[in-house]
């Protein structure tokens, strides 16, 4: 391919396609919310990295048929992996990384030289950064988390290492938050956690890890009427950016912290995970 053949790419999107472009997306269901692509889109660019990476739905049913499939293509490097896949994808990668072995959830998963697939988890690590670069702290506070599924797990795990002063624990599955507030006990025996109740009366924070906000007419993942205005309300859906409970809770005086906070911080640390100062940016593009 000729030099005068390529198409330069717009400020902010990924380099020019051509044969190539190496291969990232991301797998979840539904997908329409994800800011993902945008974001690593844009850090591809930035690192002059040949690479694209796409949205994917894939319905929970298929995640197994999708996930296999994918990786028969040469060129696909790695996969991003958001709501509802980041458990259920456990039993296809070969590898955990410490923080997903840790936590039991995965984030990302890199096609490694020999082959195998190599999980982690950085949704603990942008979380935390989210709220650090807002000037939002999470020692020495009281901390209730909504959801204890993929993210919440890696979010509790990572607030449990910023020494709260205590750690409240909520899911619709009760089993799941006490499975939880259990193996994090294992890692801070002198940390107090208690699971089931969702009350934020008197929480400094309340952090809603479910889906709910993401469609017209979800209930708030606690009840409005108790908070107060010194607690921070933090959401890690995407879209809409301000989220019901957002908007309620900066109507009651709360200071607010949305999802795309979260992504932001972690796109670098995947982006590190997938080795890209590895791929070299073919002769043709180099100045486009």
């Amino acid at each position: 391919m000729s030099p005068e053949s390529v198409v330069p790419a717009a400020p902010g999107l990924p380099l020019p396609l051509t044969g190539e472009t190496r291969l990232f997306a991301i797998l979840g269901d539904p997908i329409a919310q994800a800011g993902s692509p945008a974001l690593f889109n844009a850090e591809f660019r930035r690192r002059s990295a040949p690479c694209v990476l796409v949205p994917m739905r894939v319905p929970p049913a298929d995640l197994e048929t999708a996930f296999k499939g994918l990786w028969t293509v040469a060129n696909l490097d790695g996969l991003v992996l958001t709501v509802p896949h980041k458990i259920d994808v456990l039993r296809f990668v070969d590898e955990l990384g410490p923080t997903a072995r840790r936590m039991g959830a995965i984030n990302a998963v890199r096609r490694l030289p020999d082959g195998r697939l190599l999980g982690e988890n950085f949704d603990g690590v942008g979380f935390v950064g989210g709220l650090h670069g807002r000037g939002f702290s999470i020692a020495g506070r009281s901390i209730l988390i909504v959801g204890c599924g993929g993210a919440g797990t890696a979010i509790a795990f990572a607030v449990a290492d910023q020494r709260p002063d205590v750690l409240h624990l909520f899911d619709v599955n009760p089993l799941r938050a006490s499975d939880l507030a259990r193996r994090i006990r294992e890692a801070h025996p002198d940390l107090p956690i208690h699971a089931g109740d969702r009350d934020p009366t008197g929480m400094d924070m309340v952090v809603n890890c479910t889906s709910l906000g993401m469609k017209s007419g979800d209930a708030y993942p606690v009840e409005m009427d108790r908070m107060d205005s010194r607690t921070v309300a933090v959401d890690i859906v995407l879209k809409p950016e301000v989220t019901p409970f957002l908007a309620r809770a900066a109507a009651l005086g709360c200071a607010t912290h949305s999802g795309s906070h979260m992504l932001t911080a972690q796109v670098g640390a995947i982006c590190d995970f997938f080795e890209l100062d590895s791929i070299s940016v073919p002769d043709e593009i180099q100045d486009t």
